[in-house]
């Protein structure tokens, strides 16, 4: 109020003058003198000399850096932040005219930011000197309230109207201003309130002067007409609280308490009805403003949720205010600017209101092709000019896009615009669009092919567009002709697409006898779909054509048949070929194979001596004799066909496994051979009831020492339906595999039981999926998570292991609204440190990977980004278990697998070091070449200890 008031009361006085940037430097200066001298004083020695070196030697640096910054400029326009670093250094070193024009040179390039404005507007303030640097300075705030809605600017620039009130016709300069800031941030839900307030106390101030001005002696002169002034500025005070108290903004309690007492006759029942209105308007969007608040910037996420409640609530003017404030922070993202633009496009259709955004958004985002382009048809459909409608085409060509085919689309609009304005009975429009479509081919094959290299319209799309208007609209079958001509000499005629492209052109606006000619070319040129234009051709001479055409036809047709089948069958036998190659390769590494592990028995068969001798004691007691019972006992298993049926499962990777035969009967052998025997019965009992897979579900991913496990599934799931029968899974040592089978009485019951899925059964996850048998159904997947990268869902690593949702959730809903969370657990049902949050949109996503990403968690370091899990890898049960030719695994304990002893029966000054340095080869690691030793060899290495 004070700065009002006290700007309000100089009248027509004029501003006073400070010094210009110059004369503050040498004020700098003094200041620093003097500090020099209270140095001296304390027994710092400095001499003058020195001081002088040292503030020339930083002038000579500053100088030679804006000097680079010049040059950099140069070279590159564009450099946003170099524009942003010359004007920082030009202001400290207060070079006003070269200040001046670094500013404006930049504001032309880039919409300027708030702080870069009010440093500049308060620049030319100080230097203003008379009305006419004024004016100048009131431009300067038009063009800086057109990039940006900033209440800070919008305060600037009253507060400066406000010094020039004492002029002729100021006070109503000052009210326009005034109302036009209301118009751009009176809604403002935080910042708002500013305006208006200092609105009010301007006309408060006004009515003062006049009340001093009617006091005392001049009381009695009051006129009829100065009463109604009286009347009409109390009025204008009354009318700005009213309208103040119908919008929400924050701290509205004390406006209508200020109200209260400033009015006599108290407040009005209206008014206090719309300040209830906007009180519950003000409560319905404080989440919004209190989340605005506590989030950091750009806060995209946070502005979008705004953005969609004001859309629902039909405002448009809120719909704007809050478009305008997220802009200002986000002035960068092209989606914002676009769901903007088609906001007011479609339902404001005002005018200057579309225009001026779009001229914003393309001014922000020039890179955008999408911006340009609707700019172009908003112009048209607001019956702008053609010089402006050129301007702006001729400036999007420069605008740098990153695409080819972005600079086809933009020249497609205009041609577009271009074609819709001709009237084909008149010359000129056509000659000029005609020059346009020239230019556009010139451009796309000199300019665009030169920096992407490719002219971004593969198909010609432009000439076939140019080539319909001159068949359709001009009439000039000739020129359509030449322009298909040249279309098909650029590699398009070996499509059979282009060619039924042209014959429809043709068959249209053209005769038969360029059809058929067309067809002719179309059936010697097709190489993708020779079939189909063939039949086309036959088609076209039963209508069309005469015995003699119909006779070249089919010869033409079947002579190319013919060769297409001759080309096909030759590519055929080249890739058998090739295949009986690869077949030939992979025979001959595996008999090479083959002839190593020969070699290698052999070498064993020569071993002579004790070691011989030791080795035949060794096999003859734990030879392939014992192996024997641990076979038998496989075999006295006989569970039988339906034993392997139900070993068998819906789940990749989990089919029955036989675990590695031991050769002696560990402990628990009998017990675990009892159970096995428990596991036959059951499945012999289960075998003689009708296995019905609709009615069954697969439960797996259970605990292997689960006890009683039929007992607990059928608990379990009587409440989804009758259970028939549980048939749980056991190994051959009668240990259960933790997956096994529930049938229901009633179909209707698996829906029900599929709910089930993911409950925990004794700290793990129980997966329950249908009952698919995998051999008639080898498609069938039941893999619950996409593969595929989820662009509204985040992946989390690096958590801490005691992580539960709960505390995940609180850490997440900070940046928008979790829809799930997915803690990934191992078998057992313990974490694993990761997981995956689902957000509604993909900008929450987005905005909680940029905060989230390389956060402290409980002393962990958390790694997040988008959510793109791997391919499953699945099994191609067709193919054998192992390529052929592919190396075999590794077995270092030898080719029967591992020893039943772990003593070395080989002296350790004969073990041979591995070689890492062996050359792979075809996928096969090559072995060292070994030559057989004898005992004499033997002897001597022994000697040598």
């Amino acid at each position: 109020r004070q700065i009002v008031v006290n700007m309000a009361a100089t009248g027509n006085e004029e501003q006073t003058l400070l010094p210009d940037i110059e004369e503050e430097a040498e004020g700098m200066e003094r200041e620093m003198d003097s500090e020099e001298e209270e140095e001296e004083g304390m027994g710092v020695e400095h001499s003058e000399e020195e001081d002088e070196e040292d503030t020339s030697e930083d002038e000579r640096e500053n100088e030679a850096e804006i000097q680079r910054l010049e040059e950099q400029l140069s070279i590159n326009v564009f450099d946003y932040n170099c524009h942003v670093d010359l004007i920082k250094l030009l202001r400290q070193e207060g070079k006003l005219h070269r200040l001046r024009k670094a500013r404006q040179k930049m504001s032309e390039l880039f919409p300027l930011t708030e702080e870069i404005w009010l440093d500049w507007l308060k620049d030319e303030i100080r230097v203003t000197e008379d009305e006419s640097d004024r004016e100048k300075v009131y431009e300067l705030f038009e063009r800086a309230v057109k990039d940006y809605v900033c209440p800070e600017i919008w305060l600037e620039y009253v507060q400066y109207s406000i010094g020039g009130m004492g002029a002729q016709g100021g006070i109503e300069r000052v009210r326009s201003i005034f109302e036009r800031a209301l118009t751009a941030v009176g809604l403002h839900m935080t910042k708002g309130a500013t305006i208006w307030e200092a609105y009010r106390e301007f006309e408060i101030v006004i009515l003062s002067t006049v009340q001093v001005f009617y006091s005392g002696f001049l009381l009695r002169f009051i006129t009829e007409y100065q009463h109604e002034l009286l009347n009409a500025q109390l009025e204008r005070i009354h009318t700005l609280f009213r309208r103040q108290l119908a919008v929400p903004l924050m701290d509205m309690e004390g406006t209508y308490a200020e109200y209260s007492d400033w009015a006599d006759d108290g407040v009005p029942e209206m008014v206090t009805r719309q300040y209830r209105r906007a009180l519950q308007q003000l409560e319905k969007c404080k989440p919004f403003e209190e989340a605005l608040l506590v989030s950091e910037t750009p806060k995209l996420a946070e502005y979008q949720a705004y953005i969609d409640f004001e859309m629902k609530e039909g405002d448009p003017a809120r719909v704007q205010i809050i478009f305008e404030r997220a802009l200002a922070e986000n002035c960068l993202v092209p989606d914002l600017w676009i769901k903007y633009t088609t906001y007011l496009d479609r339902q404001l259709k005002i005018k200057d209101l579309v225009l001026s955004a779009y001229e914003r958004a393309v001014r922000n985002c020039p890179w955008t092709m999408g911006l340009w382009k609707s700019y172009l048809l908003a112009l048209e459909r607001h019956e702008a000019d053609h010089q402006t409608m050129t301007d702006v085409f001729e400036k999007a060509l420069n605008a740098g896009f990153i695409q080819a085919t972005d600079y086809v689309e933009i020249w497609q609009s205009y041609l577009d615009y271009l074609r819709r304005r001709v009237d084909f009975k008149w010359s000129r429009e056509l000659d000029e669009l005609r020059a346009a479509f020239a230019r556009s081919l010139d451009y796309l094959k000199q300019d665009v092919e030169e920096r992407f290299s490719e002219s971004g319209d593969l198909s010609c799309t432009i000439m076939q567009i140019w080539a319909r208007i001159e068949a359709l609209h001009c009439k000039n079958m000739q020129k359509a002709r030449e322009l298909w001509d040249s279309i098909m000499t650029k590699g398009n005629a070996k499509h059979a697409n282009m060619w039924l492209e042209y014959y429809n052109l043709e068959r249209s606006y053209g005769d038969a006898s360029h059809c058929r000619k067309a067809l002719h070319r179309a059936v010697q040129c097709t190489s993708d779909y020779p079939e189909h234009v063939c039949d086309v051709l036959l088609n076209f001479e039963r209508v069309e054509g005469s015995l003699e055409d119909w006779d070249a036809a089919v010869q033409k047709t079947e002579t190319k048949i013919n060769r297409v089948n001759e080309q096909r069958a030759r590519v055929a036998e080249k890739e058998a070929l090739q295949a009986r190659q690869e077949e030939e390769k992979a025979e001959h590494r595996r008999k090479a194979k083959a002839d190593k592990k020969g070699q290698k028995k052999s070498q064993k068969a020569n071993r002579t001596g004790d070691k011989r001798k030791a080795e035949d004691e060794y096999e003859e007691e734990w030879g392939e004799d014992a192996e024997l019972p641990s076979k038998r006992l496989r075999g006295e298993e006989d569970f039988g066909s339906t034993a392997t049926e139900e070993l068998m499962e819906t789940e990749s990777g989990l089919f029955g496994r036989r675990a590695p035969p031991r050769k002696t009967e560990p402990p628990g052998f009998r017990k675990n051979q009892q159970r096995s025997s428990e596991a036959l019965r059951q499945l012999q009992d289960a075998s003689k009831e009708p296995r019905k897979d609709e009615n069954s579900v697969f439960v797996s991913n259970l605990a292997f020492n689960l006890d009683d496990p039929d007992g607990k599934l059928r608990t379990l799931f009587q409440g989804c339906g009758t259970v028939q029968q549980v048939r749980p899974v056991f190994s051959m040592k009668g240990v259960f595999r933790g997956y096994c089978y529930v049938q229901f009485e009633d179909r209707l019951a698996v829906p029900e039981a599929l709910k089930l899925d993911r409950q925990e059964v004794d700290g793990r996850p129980m997966y329950v999926s249908p009952c698919v048998d995998k051999n008639k159904n080898p498609d069938f997947k039941v893999f619950k998570y996409k593969t595929a990268m989820e662009k509204h869902k985040i992946f989390i690593s690096g958590l801490p292991y005691t992580c539960t949702k709960e505390t995940l959730e609180d850490l997440c809903k900070q940046h928008g609204t979790v829809k799930a969370i997915r803690l990934v657990t191992n078998r057992s049902g313990k974490p694993k440190g990761l997981a995956y949050v689902e957000y509604e949109n993909e900008a929450q996503a987005s905005q909680a990977v940029v905060k989230l990403d390389g956060t402290m968690l409980e002393n962990f370091t958390l790694s997040v980004a988008i959510s793109n899990p791997p391919g499953r890898k699945m099994e191609d049960k067709g193919a054998p278990s192992r390529l052929l030719g592919a190396a075999m695994p590794r077995q270092p304990q030898g080719a029967r697998g591992k020893g039943r002893t772990q003593i070395s029966l080989l002296p350790r000054s004969l073990y041979r070091q591995s070689t890492p340095d062996a050359k792979a080869e075809n996928g096969t690691v090559s072995a060292p070449h070994t030559t057989s030793l004898s005992n004499e060899d033997f002897a001597r290495m022994l000697l040598k200890k």
